[in-house]
C-alpha cells in the first residue's frame, strides 16, 4: 500500500518542525483531486479503500502536438501552460504528459538520452516548474511518462557501454559477444529485418533492443541499472510530479541466459504472442516490489502499467494492493480487436463485432471485482482515432457516435483515460502515401513490407484505419490556419476538416461534442456508482446493442448504447426507469411500453427503481 505522507527529506526539510502537522493536513486535503468535500461526501460512504486515482479521470496529451508557442511547427511546455484553463474547464482531474525528456526523437521522445532534462524542443526546467505550478494551483495533478525498459543509443550510459567490454557500464545493457555465434532470435518490433538484436562493431557484439535499435534495453538484472532509474524517479516525485505510466514495463526483465526460443514454443506457451513471452521475465515482479520498497511507498503517488503482454491470469500480479507493486495496469484485448491474423493492423473489412467487444469489456471487469482496480480506454498516442477505430466518422453520424463513446468510456468501472482532441471528436487523417508519415512504426514496415516484395498499397489502406499517427495530428483550436496549433509549419500535417471540427467552433455550441463530454464527466462524479458500482452485462448476444447496469448501496443506473446506424428498441425486461434520461446524446428519447428506443448511436442513462 502506498504511505499518505512525503518523505520529511524532500519537499517538507525546509518546514519549521512547528508547522509540520498543519502541512500535512493540508496535504491530506489536497490528495483528491476534487478536493477534501468530495472525499468526505456521504454519497461515498461506506466504500471502502477509496483512492484519488480510482475517482479521477485522466487526459492524456501528446505535447508535440498540443499547442506550438514559437512557430517551429511542435508543441511545447509554454503551448500546454497557456491551454490549462481550457484543460481544467473539461472537469478532468489528471494529465499524463507523453515523454518530454531529452531525446533524439527516433521514436517521438520513448528514445530518452537524458531522464533528468527537458527536450530542447519542448522547453526548459523552468518551463517545466512553471507548467506543474499552474496544473497544481488548478487542482491538476500531473503524470509522466516512465520509459525504462530501454533508453535511446545517445544516453551517455550506452556510449560508455559500447565504448569497450570492460567499460563500467557495459553490463547497464545486454551484450552477446559474436564469437558465440548470432544470439537467439528476439523480435525488434521497429525493425526492417525483424530482429531484436544489432551488431556493433566497436566491440564486436550484439545490443538486445525490443523496439528501434536506437533503443537499447536496459539491463535490469543489474542492481546499479536499478538504483540509477529509482534515484531518477525520486528526483520527479520530489519536484511534485503526482504519478508515472510506465511505458511497456512488463519487458523489463529477461532471461539473460537468453534460451533459444522458436516460434513453435511461442505458439504452444503463449497461444503465438511474442509479446507474453517478453512479460514473463524470471525477476520482473521482484523488480517492482524493489521499486514499490524504495520509491513509490515513500509519495503519495499514482503508477499505472501500460501491460503490453499481460493475461486476465497475470495482470493481478500488477495491481493486487497485498502484492505492492502499483496501482492500475491497461490491457491490450480491447485495442486489438478486429484485426486480420497474420497481417500487421490490417482491419476486418466487416469491422469488429460488438459481442466480441462487449465480451472483452465484461471479463476484463470480472478480473477487478474482488481486489485491485482497472482502467478504461478507447485511443492513446499508440492508437488511432477513438471515433475512426470504434465509432464512425460519416458526418451525419460523427458526433452521435463520438457522444455514443464519451458515455462508455465515463460509464465503465476503472479510471477513465481520455485522449486529447477525442472531446471534440477529432479523427483520423487517412494519409495516402508514406511521405506523410512520421512514426517510426509506419515507415520501417512499409520498407519490411518493400523489402519482401509485398503489397504495399494494401499496407498503406491499413494504415489508413490503424497508424497511429492518426491520432497524432495536431489538436485543433479554431479555424484560423493549422488550427491555431501553430504560425510554422506544423511537424505532422493538420486534418484539413479542421475548419469545422474545432475547439472555438464548440465552445459556442451547448450541444457540441466538447460540451456533451463535460455533461457525462459531471455526471460521473456526481454520483459513486458510475466510479465504484458493480457492473452487470445485460442482453450479452445483442449485435448492436451494449447495455450494462452499475449498482451501488441500492442505487442502479442502466446504460443503453447502440451502436449501430439503425433505429432499434430494447427491451426493458422488467427493468423500470426512473423519469427522464440522466445523460442523453440525442434531444429526445422514446419510451414505450417496456422497451426504449433507441436511435443510430444513441446513448442513454437512466436511474432505475
Amino acid at each position: 500500500m502506498i504511505a499518505f505522507l512525503r518523505p520529511l527529506q524532500s519537499r517538507y526539510m525546509k518546514i519549521p518542525l512547528a508547522l509540520l502537522p498543519a502541512v500535512f493536513l493540508l496535504a491530506a486535503c489536497n490528495n483528491n483531486p476534487a478536493g477534501n468535500k468530495e472525499m468526505n461526501d456521504s454519497k461515498y460512504a461506506g466504500i471502502p479503500d477509496r483512492k484519488w486515482w480510482k475517482e479521477a479521470v485522466v487526459y492524456q496529451v501528446y505535447p508535440r502536438s498540443f499547442k506550438d508557442t514559437d512557430g517551429n511547427g511542435i508543441g511545447d511546455l509554454k503551448g500546454i501552460i497557456s491551454k490549462l484553463d481550457y484543460i481544467k474547464s473539461l472537469g478532468i482531474d489528471i494529465i499524463w504528459l507523453n515523454p518530454i525528456y531529452g531525446s533524439p526523437n527516433a521514436d517521438n521522445g520513448y528514445d530518452i538520452s537524458d531522464y533528468r532534462s527537458i527536450m530542447k524542443e519542448f522547453g526548459t526546467m523552468d518551463d517545466f516548474d512553471a507548467m506543474l505550478k499552474g496544473m497544481h494551483e488548478r487542482g491538476l495533478k500531473l503524470v509522466m511518462d516512465l520509459v525504462v525498459n530501454h533508453c535511446s543509443d545517445e544516453h551517455e550510459w550506452f556510449k560508455q557501454s559500447r565504448s569497450s567490454r570492460s567499460n563500467p557500464y557495459r553490463n547497464y545493457f545486454h551484450w552477446w559477444p559474436s564469437e558465440k555465434g548470432k544470439p537467439p532470435f528476439r523480435p525488434g518490433s521497429f525493425e526492417v529485418d525483424g530482429s531484436g538484436w544489432r551488431y556493433d562493431s566497436l566491440t564486436n557484439a550484439y545490443y538486445l533492443h525490443y523496439f528501434s535499435y536506437k533503443q537499447p534495453d536496459l539491463n535490469w538484472e543489474n542492481p546499479a541499472v536499478r538504483k540509477e532509474i529509482f534515484d531518477m524517479m525520486k528526483m520527479w516525485f520530489d519536484k511534485g510530479v503526482d504519478g508515472f505510466r510506465m511505458d511497456v514495463i512488463p519487458f523489463i526483465s529477461k532471461d539473460t541466459t537468453f534460451p533459444v526460443i522458436t516460434q513453435k514454443d511461442i505458439n504452444e506457451k503463449y497461444n503465438g504472442d511474442w509479446s507474453q513471452y517478453l512479460a514473463s521475465g524470471p525477476y520482473l515482479h521482484d523488480h517492482l516490489q524493489e521499486m514499490n520498497k524504495e520509491v513509490l511507498s515513500k509519495y503519495d503517488v499514482m503508477t499505472l502499467a501500460e501491460g503490453a503482454g499481460t493475461t486476465k491470469a497475470t495482470m493481478m500480479n500488477f495491481v493486487d494492493p497485498d502484492r505492492h507493486e502499483l496501482n492500475m495496469a491497461y490491457h491490450f484485448d480491447g485495442v486489438s480487436l478486429g484485426y486480420l491474423p497474420n497481417e500487421f493492423k490490417q482491419m476486418d473489412p466487416n469491422g469488429y463485432k460488438l459481442t466480441e467487444f462487449k465480451k472483452i469489456y465484461s471479463d476484463w471487469d470480472s478480473v477487478f471485482a474482488g481486489k485491485g482496480w482497472g482502467t478504461i480506454y478507447l485511443g492513446n498516442h499508440d492508437q488511432p482515432r477513438m471515433l475512426t477505430r470504434w465509432g464512425n466518422d460519416a458526418p451525419e453520424y460523427r458526433e452521435a457516435s463520438s457522444k455514443l463513446l464519451t458515455t462508455f468510456l465515463l460509464s465503465m468501472r476503472g479510471t477513465p483515460y481520455y485522449y486529447f482532441g477525442d472531446e471534440i471528436g477529432m479523427n483520423n487523417i487517412r494519409f495516402g502515401k508514406i511521405e506523410d508519415y512520421r512514426d517510426i512504426e509506419s515507415i520501417n514496415m512499409y520498407k519490411q513490407i518493400e523489402k519482401q516484395g509485398g503489397d504495399l498499397q494494401h499496407f498503406l489502406n491499413g494504415q489508413k484505419i490503424s497508424a497511429r499517427d492518426n491520432g497524432r495530428t495536431p489538436f485543433q483550436w479554431d479555424a484560423s490556419a493549422n488550427a491555431g496549433f501553430t504560425t510554422g509549419t506544423p511537424w505532422l500535417k493538420v486534418n484539413q476538416n479542421y475548419t469545422t471540427v474545432n475547439v472555438a467552433a464548440q465552445e459556442k455550441d451547448p450541444n457540441s461534442i466538447l460540451n456533451y463530454f463535460r455533461k457525462m464527466l459531471k455526471l460521473r462524479k456526481e454520483d459513486p456508482v458510475l466510479i465504484y458500482g458493480k457492473y452487470t452485462l445485460l442482453d450479452k448476444n445483442n449485435p448492436d446493442i451494449y447495455a450494462y447496469t452499475r449498482e451501488l448501496n441500492g442505487k442502479k443506473m442502466l446504460v443503453l448504447l447502440n451502436f449501430s446506424k439503425e433505429k432499434i428498441d430494447f427491451a426493458l425486461n422488467g427493468l423500470k426507469i426512473s423519469g427522464k434520461a440522466l445523460i442523453n446524446n440525442y434531444t429526445t428519447e422514446e419510451v414505450n411500453n417496456d422497451a426504449v428506443n433507441l436511435q443510430p448511436y444513441q446513448s442513454l442513462i437512466y436511474e432505475t427503481e
